[in-house]
C-alpha cells in the first residue's frame, strides 16, 4: 500500500505530518535514502529530522528553522561572516563544524541547558580586539557597509560639501512640520483652517523654455479668471472697498483682489488681516506651480513684464515686508533672495538696495560679502550708496567675533577701512545725515569742512540723493553702536587727510557722480513706492508722483506683454444724456440703469426705475443747497473767522 493511502486511512491531511527542517527544501525526496549522513548532500536530498521534534504539529514552517544557525552571523552578497554559503545555514538537527563535521544534539539536553550553551557561544564570538562582530553575535553595521562598498569597487572621493556648491542666489528652505488639514503641502505659507475651501480659481502655470541652465515660466488665466479679474478692475475704479470684499465672496482665492484689500487693511492698522490676505493670496499662487517651477534653486525666471507674473512679485514683497516688521530677518532675507532671483538681471523691483539691510539685520554677513564679490565685476554694486557703506560695515562686524584666527580679524578689518573710506570719498553727502539720523554731534573740524559740508548735500543730484534718502531711512540704526561710530570717526579724519592732500580720487569721484546718476531707472522709482519711506518717497520726481499709482500694480512696464485685454466698456459720454453727465459731475455715486445692467444687474427692468433714481437724486442735491437772503442783517461773530481774498 502506498503512503499516500496510508495516511487517508489515518485521518491526515497532505501536509499536516511532522516536518523537520530538511523539509522547507525545493525538490526533496520521498525515499529512505535521505537518513545518510555526509558532509555533502545533493539538491535533492532530504535533511534528518530532529529527534527532539518527532510528532510535533506546525502551522508555520518557518518556526522550525535553527535560530542558533542563525545568529552565527549575517549573510552579505551570498556569503556569511564566516565563509559559509547560505545553502548551509538552515540545518535541522546538526550544525557544521569549522572543520565540516556534523556534531548531533542530544535528545535529554534541556532548554536551560541550550540557553546557556548560546551564551558561552555568543561570549566566544565576541572578537573585540578586530572589532568584526559585536556583543549580540552579528557583525558591527559600520563594518558590514565597509564591507559592501569594498566589494562594489574602487572608492570614489565624496563630493565637496553643498555650500561650496550653492548658487548665490540659492534659497535656504527648512520644511515645517503642518497638519495634514489640505492634500497640497506648500512652502510659501501655512494654509489656515479659517481661510475658505480652496478650489481652482482658473490660475495656473506653463514652462516658456529652457536654455543655458535657466527655465523661464509663465502665470496664465482662464476665461473664467478674466472674467474675474475685469470685475476686480472695475471694483478698483469705483474706489470702494467694499466692492472688492463682494468680488471675494464669489472668487475667495482670487489674487489681485487679495493684495489690494490687503493694503486697504493695513491702512486701517488691521495688521493681522492684512498678513492674512497676502499668505491665501501666496498659497493661491503656489498651488498653480509649474511640477518644475523651483522656488529654491535660484534657476527658474518669471518675466516682469507679464501682468500675469508680477501679482507674485507683488505677494513675495509683501510678505517680505511682514516678515521684517516681526523680527524674522534672516526669513526676509530668502524671500529677497527669491525676488531677486525671478529675473536677477532687470531687478524689477530693485532688491538691491534692500537685500544688504536683511543681510546686515540678519547678521549674515559672509552671504553679503560674498554677493558683492561675485557680482561687483558686472553689476558695480559699489556705485550704490547701500552697498558702498554696508558692505564695510559687514567686514567690521565681522572682525568683531572672537571665534575668528586673529589674522582673519586683522585682515576684515584692513578691509573695512579701505572700503568705507573709498565710500565716503564717492558719496560725501552720507556722513552729515548719517550722523544726524544717529543723534551724533560731528566736531567743528568735520562740520566746518567744504568735502563734509552741506555743500555736499545740495550739490548731489536729485537721483543720487533719492538712493541717499532710501538708505538712511531704512539702515541708519545699524550704524548707532559706540564701536562703530569710533571706527567711522578714524576712517573720517584719514579721508579729510587725503582730500587736504590733493588726491586724484576725489576729483575723480566728484566727475562721475555728475554723469551716473542723472535720472534714476523707473525699477528704483517702484522699490521706493512699494518701500514708503517718506524721505525717499519725498524725493521722487514730478512725473511719477502726478500718475496714479495702483496699489496691485505699481508703476507697470512701458514695454508690457499683455495675453489678453480688457474689453471695451462704454463711456458715460456715449449715452449721450446730458442731464445724467450733469448729475454724475455732482454726484459721483450716481450711475443710470442702463450702466448697472451692462456691470452684471438684472435686464428687462422698468426704465421709469431710472427716472425715479433720478428724482431721488434731485432731491439729495436740492437738500444740501442753501439760499442766501442779500437783504438780511449780517451778522458779525464774536471770534472772527476772516475773510477770504
Amino acid at each position: 500500500m502506498s503512503r499516500r493511502a496510508l495516511r487517508r486511512l489515518r485521518g491526515e491531511q497532505r501536509g499536516q505530518e511532522p516536518l523537520g527542517p530538511g523539509a522547507l527544501q525545493f525538490g526533496f525526496r520521498d525515499d529512505d535514502d535521505a537518513e545518510e549522513e555526509g558532509p555533502k548532500r545533493g539538491p535533492g536530498d532530504r535533511r534528518p529530522r530532529s529527534p527532539g521534534k518527532e510528532g510535533v504539529r506546525v502551522n508555520n514552517r518557518f518556526e522550525l528553522i535553527n535560530i542558533e544557525d542563525l545568529e552565527e552571523g549575517p549573510v552579505v552578497n551570498g556569503e556569511r561572516s564566516d565563509g559559509l554559503r547560505t545553502e548551509a545555514v538552515v540545518s535541522g538537527s546538526k550544525r557544521k563544524s569549522q572543520s565540516g563535521s556534523a556534531e548531533p544534539r542530544k535528545d535529554g539536553e534541556s532548554n536551560a541547558s541550550g540557553k546557556l550553551r548560546k551564551k558561552k557561544k555568543k561570549q566566544k564570538n565576541k572578537k573585540s580586539s578586530t572589532g568584526e562582530t559585536s556583543e549580540n553575535g552579528l557583525e558591527d553595521i559600520d563594518r558590514i557597509l565597509e564591507r559592501i562598498e569594498d566589494s562594489s569597487g574602487p572608492h570614489h572621493p565624496s563630493p565637496p560639501p553643498l555650500s561650496s556648491r550653492k548658487h548665490v542666489l540659492y534659497v535656504e528652505h527648512r520644511p515645517r512640520q503642518r497638519q495634514r488639514v489640505y492634500p497640497k503641502c506648500t512652502w510659501l505659507t501655512t494654509p489656515k483652517s479659517t481661510w475658505p475651501r480652496y478650489a481652482k480659481p482658473g490660475l495656473s502655470m506653463r514652462l516658456l523654455e529652457s536654455k543655458k541652465g535657466l527655465s523661464c515660466f509663465a502665470f496664465e488665466h482662464s476665461e473664467e479668471y478674466q472674467q474675474t479679474q475685469h470685475k476686480f478692475l472695475a471694483a478698483v475704479e469705483s474706489m470702494e472697498p467694499n466692492n472688492i470684499v463682494v468680488l471675494l465672496q464669489t472668487s475667495p482665492y482670487h489674487v489681485d483682489s487679495l493684495l489690494q484689500l490687503s493694503d486697504a487693511c493695513r491702512f486701517q492698522d488691521d495688521q493681522e488681516m492684512a498678513r492674512d490676505l497676502v499668505e491665501r493670496a501666496l498659497y493661491s499662487m503656489e498651488c498653480a506651480f509649474h511640477p518644475l517651477f523651483s522656488l529654491t534653486s535660484g534657476t527658474c525666471r518669471l518675466d516682469y513684464r507679464r501682468p500675469e507674473n508680477r501679482s507674485f512679485y507683488l505677494a513675495l514683497y509683501k510678505q517680505m515686508s511682514f516678515l521684517e516688521k516681526r523680527g524674522c530677518p534672516r526669513t526676509a532675507l530668502e524671500y529677497c533672495k527669491l525676488i531677486l532671483s525671478l529675473e536677477p538681471n532687470e531687478d524689477p523691483l530693485c532688491m538691491l538696495l534692500l537685500v544688504d539691510h536683511l543681510a546686515l539685520r540678519a547678521r549674515n554677513y559672509e552671504y553679503l560679502i560674498r554677493l558683492f564679490q561675485e557680482w561687483e565685476a558686472h553689476r558695480n554694486l559699489s556705485q550704490l550708496p547701500n552697498f558702498a557703506f554696508s558692505v564695510p560695515l559687514a567686514y567690521f562686524l565681522l572682525s568683531q567675533q572672537a571665534d575668528l584666527p586673529e589674522q582673519e580679524l586683522s585682515s576684515a578689518r584692513e578691509k573695512a577701512s579701505l572700503l568705507v573710506r573709498q565710500a565716503l570719498i564717492m558719496f560725501p553727502g552720507v556722513l552729515m545725515p548719517l550722523l544726524e539720523c544717529c543723534s551724533v554731534r560731528p566736531d567743528a573740524a568735520v562740520a566746518c569742512h567744504p568735502f563734509f559740508g552741506p555743500s555736499s548735500e545740495i550739490s548731489q543730484p536729485p537721483a543720487l540723493s533719492q538712493l541717499v534718502s532710501l538708505y538712511l531711512g531704512r539702515s541708519h540704526f545699524l550704524w548707532k553702536e559706540p564701536t562703530i561710530m569710533s571706527w567711522l570717526e578714524e576712517n573720517v579724519r584719514a579721508v579729510l587727510q587725503a582730500v587736504d592732500a590733493g588726491d586724484p580720487a576725489v576729483e575723480e569721484c566728484a566727475n562721475r557722480r555728475k554723469v551716473l546718476y542723472q535720472r534714476a531707472p523707473r525699477n528704483i522709482h517702484r522699490h521706493v513706492v512699494l518701500s514708503e519711506i517718506k524721505e525717499a518717497v519725498a524725493a521722487l520726481p514730478p512725473d511719477v508722483t502726478t500718475q496714479s499709482v495702483m496699489g496691485f500694480d505699481p508703476l507697470p512696464p512701458s514695454d508690457s506683454i499683455y495675453s489678453y485685454t480688457r474689453p471695451e466698456r462704454l463711456s458715460p459720454v456715449s449715452h449721450g444724456n446730458t442731464i445724467a453727465l450733469f448729475f454724475r459731475s455732482l454726484l459721483p455715486s450716481y450711475t443710470m440703469e442702463g450702466e448697472r445692467q451692462e456691470d452684471g444687474g438684472a435686464e428687462g427692468l422698468d426704465h421709469n426705475q431710472g427716472l425715479n433714481r433720478l428724482m431721488l437724486a434731485v432731491r439729495d442735491m436740492m437738500a444740501t443747497f442753501h439760499f442766501h437772503d442779500p437783504e438780511a442783517p449780517h451778522e458779525d461773530h464774536a471770534e472772527g473767522d476772516g475773510e477770504w481774498d
